[in-house]
């Protein structure tokens, strides 16, 4: 029946044409779809077409196909003496489910209509927490960051240094010149706004970073000005203040396979590291250590280069369980001020709120203080620098933004600000 179709309707002639529209996208990321398709894709779906129709793509052939990737299983147009799949990982394949989905997408939007709905739309996906064991992100502790610097090549240890005190993405550290080097209200500041990129041949060139929020100042330490200030000395304002073996940018690759990965086994016969943390995980611990200070999700949100604050949330929002004591003191000591939720609306047994938050629920986790009922609080025993964020300037900051819905321009942290540029 494939015969009887248009060839520029099959699906894999329909899905290449649909990639080299995209617009926005880089090189790379124009080539990674193309390989995906014929892959992963094609395998499966190279005989039908995008319409509606006998011959076209059914429901029942995207799941297959889901569960066959999941389950490393062969395709249907696969060589007799190709070696076996491999097992994708629930949040892989999700992501490849959701380029079917766009290219198909387009069938469903094209004029004239090819087809009248998305067969990847009711498709149920691998669970993101199903089997999986081991999470993806590592955080490290300071004192695990400390023994890896410790074990890395001396050419490589202030790279990883920058990585680790700036939360910056591979692209944009390797990316750093001169030029970038800022004052902010007298306080050292990098601008960040450029990054490497690659083009749909995979030759490197600097472009703009990931998103419009990518582009951003950040303070730093004294001590990281004056070492990216010393390798600044005698380079051109466009020059790179980091530069490999060969004189060249860093290539990532390169650096996993003979700086990082050396430091982490050393580190683990050393000093007894279990981790094994990837170069990215930098960044991730940079927000975990931000977190452990106490600074505000929006504060991390602007450092990091987030576009949302949703993004934030989803990947460091569990870290807060560790602050649980901060905002929920404990419950002894004399009854002493009113409740700030209105005494009728409380039940006995029902947790209460520190000051500043919504009214207490009559549910609720049970954790934190009860009113009993009395429409009173009980005086916490912690002394009120421990208990109490209402000292902390970081509290002050969330005050601020509870008040007016926007960030303060500058987040207290460790002595330095966090501009929101």
């Amino acid at each position: 029946m494939s015969d009887l179709r248009s060839p520029e309707e099959m699906f894999e002639p329909f899905a290449m044409k649909q990639i080299g529209l995209l617009t926005g996208v880089q090189g790379d990321t124009k080539a990674k779809y193309r390989r995906l398709v014929q892959q992963n894709m094609s395998p499966w779906f190279k005989s039908y077409s995008v319409r509606d129709g006998e011959g076209g793509i059914t429901r029942e052939m995207v799941q297959q196909w889901v569960n066959d990737l999941a389950a490393g299983a062969p395709a249907p147009h696969d060589e007799k003496d190709r070696k076996p799949r491999t097992k994708y990982k629930p949040k892989t394949v999700a992501n490849q489910h959701g380029l079917l989905h766009a290219i198909l997408q387009a069938a469903v939007d094209a004029e004239p209509q090819l087809r009248a709905t998305n067969p990847c739309s009711y498709t149920r996906l691998p669970r993101l927490d199903g089997e999986e064991v081991e999470e993806e992100m590592v955080f490290l502790e300071r004192e695990e960051w400390a023994w890896i610097h410790e074990c890395m090549a001396e050419d490589a240890k202030e790279l990883a240094e920058t990585f680790a005190e700036t939360g910056g993405r591979w692209g944009e550290v390797t990316a750093l010149q001169p030029r970038d080097l800022r004052r902010r209200n007298g306080r050292p500041a990098l601008r960040i706004q450029r990054a490497w990129k690659r083009d749909e041949a995979g030759k490197p060139y600097l472009g703009a970073p990931k998103t419009k929020k990518s582009r951003r100042t950040i303070v730093i330490t004294h001590q990281l000005d004056q070492m990216l200030r010393r390798r600044a000395k005698g380079k051109a304002p466009d020059d790179l203040l980091f530069t490999g073996p060969e004189g060249g940018r860093w290539d990532a690759g390169t650096f996993r396979r003979l700086r990082w990965v050396p430091a982490i086994e050393l580190a683990a016969e050393k000093f007894g590291l279990i981790k094994r943390p990837r170069i990215h995980d930098l960044r991730h611990s940079h927000a975990a250590w931000l977190i452990a200070a106490k600074v505000p999700l929006p504060a991390i949100q602007a450092r990091l280069g987030h576009e949302s604050i949703t993004t934030t949330v989803d990947r460091y929002g569990h870290l807060l369980d560790a602050l649980d004591d901060e905002v929920w003191p404990p419950s002894s000591g004399p009854w002493t001020r009113r409740h700030p939720c209105r005494a009728s609306s409380c039940t006995p047994g029902s947790p209460t709120r520190p000051r500043g938050f919504p009214s207490c629920p009559t549910k609720g986790p049970g954790r934190g203080k009860t009113c009993g009922g009395t429409g009173r609080t009980r005086r916490s025993q912690v002394p009120r620098s421990a208990s109490s964020p209402c000292s902390s300037s970081c509290s002050e900051a969330a005050r601020f933004l509870s008040r007016t819905g926007t960030t303060p321009s500058r987040w207290p942290i460790s002595g330095t600000t966090i501009e929101q540029r």
